[in-house]
């Protein structure tokens, strides 16, 4: 026949084990409040220098990548012209057809090349639609970037 097992003695068991083991665990040396302080602050230099190295990196590749760079302002009244819940989409299309047709994108594959893609930025989208679906800006200025690959960037001008 078994024995009935007592769940309480069994717990004391364990946690007296998991004490042990804590005690036995080494515990980290103390540090001055001055020391701490100090490997912070060096932590945080090696934190912005290599964020720094960082941008100047994407800086470079992206100035090696560019082949041909262009600014323009893009007309919208054209947007205006549609129902008033439809402008702000319209003005994304009209910014999309005029890039494809300004910077001479490729967009059906010829021979074995791929088709040359277009990316509109954030900014750009978000600058169409900041006072919403009925109000989209009459006229926007961007610049336009087509790197090796083939590939068209529209990004908001600077300054604006």
């Amino acid at each position: 026949m078994e024995e009935p097992v007592d769940v309480a003695e069994e717990a004391e068991e364990e946690e007296e084990e998991l004490e042990e083991e804590l005690e036995e665990t080494e515990e980290p040396e103390e540090v001055s409040e001055e020391e701490d302080e100090e490997l912070e602050e060096e932590e945080e230099e090696e934190f912005l220098e290599a964020e720094e190295r960082g941008r100047k990196k994407e800086k470079e590749e992206l100035e090696e990548d560019i082949v041909e760079e262009r600014f323009y302002t893009i007309p919208l009244g054209r947007a205006w012209i549609s129902p008033r819940k439809k402008r702000a989409p319209k003005a994304a299309r009209i910014v999309k057809s005029f890039v494809l047709k300004h910077m001479k994108v490729r967009t059906e594959a010829e021979g074995e090349e791929e088709p040359e893609k277009l990316v509109i930025d954030n900014e750009v989208n978000e600058r169409l639609w900041n006072r919403g679906i009925e109000k989209p800006p009459r006229k926007i200025r961007v610049r336009v970037v087509k790197n090796k690959e083939g590939v068209v960037t529209v990004l908001l001008a600077e300054g604006d």
